[in-house]
């Protein structure tokens, strides 16, 4: 789930300033690595302390260089107390400065956790769990700062960085707008990070098919199944002149990224099969569109 777009610098030429902060586990590091290689200087761990100095000494930075991006967290002893404050503090100066929260659900962290044997910064002795929740509680007021909130919890590695590297270059897009179709399975619960839901469930269900249920919306039998029926074209249709109407309106409210999500039951057939189709649609019209399937079995 993305909450809110910034530009990676200000009016002036500034360059700016990204803090990405969260959940342990929920992807910090990565989100990191992705802005480094994108141009930005990056430094993990930054006390807050140091953070107003650092501000201050960046603008004399090389030109050249896309932005600062900084990982400040828990790790710092003054984290909790000091950084709020300040925050609220320079957002009201001239510095160009956003924040990103990152954040998954308590199972992905706590799997996330076993896997690496890491130690977590909330030492709660014996549970994970607990020290998850007690993380989560102790940043509540940190996240209803942040510029973004990014739910991790059903990005793979690739997909996580993808969708980091879009957020940040949106502004970069000469006012486009960054389009991605995403298909799922309403019953491993809706994607935190769509825009638009639309629920395709109503439409004849290719699973019941014995020579179909074990395909995918990827296959050419799937989907001549799925558009044979005229209740499937006819959504289509609608729902595709609903996007064109609605694209223009989001580019002209300043929206730079969207994300549109189509949900069958499983994920496996109607969904990933109406995905295909307004993906060719939408690239027809001159969008460029990115796609991808959460819940598709491979």
């Amino acid at each position: 789930m993305v909450d809110g777009y910034f530009s990676m610098r200000n009016g002036h030429g500034q360059t700016s300033v990204v803090i990405v902060t969260g959940l342990s586990g929920a992807g910090k590091s990565s989100a990191l690595r992705v802005l480094e290689d994108i141009g930005y200087f990056c430094i993990d761990n930054l006390p807050v302390a140091f953070l107003t100095k650092f501000i201050e000494l960046s603008g004399n930075f090389s030109p050249s260089i896309k932005g600062i991006a900084l990982v400040m967290d828990l790790r710092d002893e003054g984290f909790l107390k000091s950084f709020p404050d300040l925050y609220r503090h320079l957002k009201n100066s001239p510095v160009a400065l956003e924040l990103v929260f990152l954040e998954a659900d308590d199972k992905t962290l706590i799997k996330r956790y076993s896997e690496t044997r890491r130690k977590h910064p909330v030492s709660i002795e014996g549970s994970v769990a607990r020290a998850v929740a007690r993380e989560r509680e102790l940043l509540v007021e940190v996240r209803s700062l942040a510029s973004y909130r990014v739910d991790s919890s059903n990005f793979t590695i690739h997909q996580f960085k993808e969708y980091v590297r879009k957020i940040v270059t949106a502004d970069e897009s000469s006012g486009q707008l960054n389009i991605s179709l995403l298909s799922f399975g309403f019953r491993n619960g809706l994607p935190p990070e769509a825009d638009i839901v639309m629920d395709v469930r109503f439409l004849p269900n290719p699973y019941f098919i014995e020579a179909l249920r074990e395909q995918s919306g990827l296959d050419v039998g799937v989907r001549e199944y799925v558009m044979g029926h005229p209740v499937s074209r006819s959504f289509v249709e609608r729902f595709h002149a609903l996007l064109k109407m609605l694209i223009p309106e989001y580019l002209r409210e300043g929206k730079s990224y969207l994300t549109v999500a189509i949900g069958c039951t499983g994920g496996q057939h109607r969904s990933v099969a109406i995905v295909k189709y307004l993906n060719d649609s939408l690239q027809g019209d001159g969008y460029e569109i990115s796609i991808s399937h959460r819940d598709i079995k491979t």
